[in-house]
């Protein structure tokens, strides 16, 4: 298994006080907990790994086994991004992230020998489906520890240290690191700054090297800033439209910025599942009307936008 508080060899400048920090009792009260769940499955690097639409690890073993490894994963719940498998054991997670993945895969092409950033990655998910593209290395960045644990489960059975989650924000990289392609997806209308994130992806990203930008948009001329809540999430906020996040990225300096896909997220891609009971898209929706939130806002469609840094 890799060590929690292990950093990509390359990287010598990652705020290792940092990472040893939030990986802690002291800094999540949960964390002892999480890490009791981690450490009770069993290591096992899968003979035979896939990381397709699930990503998944062959696992020999009883029904007791299988068992005590469901009961671990459920441990980490919710689980969001996915889906994963491990042996004959399913985990549905709420997002059909392979959808989204399915929509950029075509676009991005062949990753051979790229370096990718994924930020805010949650468990890691893209990361796992960018190697299969053939990226040479991913590091996958979240400040939530919960994700960072359920990506050290799942390193458990697939021992790939090609894919890293590590807890710090985009703001505490090292400003030397640079990578061949840049992932946000999902983080820009959770950010009070938008233009500011969309110029740290511009200077994450090499000369010649691409950044992907997914966000919730409107199809609306102008810009939505939710007074409160949208689809109840209380940090939410602005939902930009197209034309605006092509701005951002072209003001960041992006060049041959281009929206790509423009998807409404439908209850079959985003929904509770037994690994995430929590309530999601359906209690968000207007139960009268799919097409607004609860709050009588518009129900979320979801942009990707491509841009490259010039050289």
């Amino acid at each position: 298994m890799i060590d929690l508080h292990a950093t990509p060899q390359n990287l010598p400048d990652w705020p290792l006080h940092l990472i040893r920090e939030r990986l802690s009792a002291n800094y999540h009260g949960d964390f002892e907990h999480w890490l009791r769940a981690v450490q009770s499955l069993p290591i096992a690097a899968a003979q035979k790994r896939a990381y397709g639409d699930t990503v998944s690890a062959e696992m020999t073993g009883d029904q007791n086994t299988l068992q005590t490894v469901e009961r671990a994963l459920q441990q980490l719940h919710p689980w969001r991004k996915g889906p994963f498998r491990i042996g004959d054991l399913h985990i549905d997670t709420e997002w059909r992230s392979d959808w989204k993945w399915q929509r950029l895969s075509q676009p991005l092409g062949d990753l051979s020998q790229q370096r990718v950033l994924d930020i805010g990655c949650g468990n890691g998910y893209f990361g796992w489906r960018a190697l299969h593209a053939g990226a040479s290395e991913v590091i996958g960045i979240d400040p939530t520890i919960l994700f960072c644990m359920q990506h050290q489960a799942i390193q458990r059975f697939l021992g790939d240290a090609r894919n890293w989650v590590l807890p710090i924000k985009v703001e505490e990289l090292p400003s030397s690191v640079q990578f061949d392609l840049t992932l946000s997806m999902g983080v820009l209308y959770h950010r009070r700054h938008p233009l500011q994130h969309v110029q740290h992806l511009f200077d994450l990203t090499t000369a010649g090297g691409r950044c992907v930008l997914e966000s919730l948009v409107v199809t609306t001329p102008e810009t939505l800033y939710p007074a409160d809540r949208y689809a109840r999430m209380r940090n939410v906020w602005c939902v930009p439209s197209t034309e605006q996040v092509l701005q951002w990225m072209r003001q960041a300096g992006f060049d041959q910025v281009q929206i790509i896909d423009v998807s409404t997220t439908t209850l079959d891609e985003q929904r509770s599942t037994e690994w995430m009971r929590f309530d999601s898209l359906a209690d968000c929706l207007d139960c009268n009307d799919s097409s607004r939130t609860v709050e009588g806002l518009p129900a979320p469609v979801r942009a990707i936008c491509i841009g490259i840094r010039p050289r």
